[in-house]
């Protein structure tokens, strides 16, 4: 049994099988891009760093879960056929509504796809557009993940984020009571956030209404704001060795929600995009087989620290 909820596990149980996620980019935009709420993006982004190669806007939904099916049986043997559409780049419920029903409804009818997980912002969604994605989980499975990347205000105004941690709250409490799968992302590490508020906003992310969470350490990516807030200043940023990371993760995973499913703890990008300090070229894989062998050395898991009557 594994010290932490495993992602894996929760879709076996979910879906009877193993299943596996296709990304898909359905050219959507985001309103701190567009002009909206800002120009720029948020200072850490982009999103070619996380998009596989076959995913392109110029070419249908359908041809990007073809060719990510065809990529998925050459990669993993294992494969069994199962997949979730993952709606990934940018974010994915920024539209008119029609627009998104007929992005989202192309995916479904691909034969080898039995659900969806859409990516998006918590100011990207209504009622209107949650009461559409209920009457899907009806029948499919369907998760919606939210990028909030900080509990702390501040740091999401730094990063140019353009809302608040009460927007995701609210948000992520909407979802969660219509029955959809409700998923988060945060970046551990933003300049000004030190080991004991990495560790201390694991009791604002359990009251969050979620069922998955994911974590990722900060990473700087050529071409975006924050590589030239490098470039102008570094000892604003700290960089965790590994070993450091791994430490850390450990401490959030023992304050976790015993009940949360963690995707993913860190992440890995293709080395042309690296600026600044990285861990080099290391497989998801392996970070996780560390993390478990560091769990296991320190005799801790998921859960051990967790105190319930907390607040956002």
């Amino acid at each position: 049994m594994k010290p932490y909820r495993s992602y894996s596990d929760y879709l076996r149980r979910l879906l009877g099988g193993r299943v596996q996620k296709l990304s898909v980019d359905a050219g959507f935009d985001c309103p701190n891009r567009d002009g909206t709420l800002g120009r720029g993006g948020c200072s850490f982004c982009i999103n070619g760093a996380f998009t596989p190669s076959y995913c392109t806007p110029r070419k249908s939904i359908t041809r990007q879960l073809d060719e990510g099916i065809a990529f998925h049986e050459r990669r993993y043997r294992s494969a069994e056929g199962r997949y979730l559409a993952y709606f990934q780049a940018y974010s994915n419920t920024y539209g008119p509504l029609e627009r998104l029903k007929a992005c989202y409804e192309e995916a479904l009818g691909h034969p080898g796809v039995e659900g969806l997980v859409i990516g998006t912002r918590p100011d990207c969604v209504d009622d209107e557009k949650l009461d559409y994605l209920a009457r899907l989980a009806e029948h499919h499975y369907v998760a919606v993940e939210y990028g909030v990347e900080s509990t702390s205000d501040e740091t999401l105004r730094a990063v140019n984020r353009g809302h608040d941690f009460a927007t995701a709250a609210r948000a992520i409490e909407a979802t969660h009571l219509r029955g959809i799968h409700t998923g988060a992302h945060f970046i551990l590490g933003f300049p000004g956030e030190e080991e004991d508020f990495l560790i201390a906003q694991t009791d604002r992310i359990n009251a969050l209404a979620l069922d998955t969470v994911k974590f990722h350490q900060l990473q700087i990516f050529r071409g975006t704001p924050m590589a030239d807030q490098w470039d102008a200043d570094p000892a604003r940023f700290r960089f965790r060795t590994l070993d450091e990371y791994l430490d850390l993760m450990v401490e959030i995973l023992r304050r976790l929600r015993p009940d949360l499913v963690v995707e993913r703890f860190a992440s890995e990008a293709p080395p042309r995009y690296h600026y600044g300090p990285n861990w080099g070229l290391i497989r998801n894989e392996t970070l996780w087989q560390r993390l478990e062998k560091r769990l296991q050395e320190k005799n801790a898991c998921q859960g051990d620290f967790f105190h319930t009557f907390v607040t956002c």
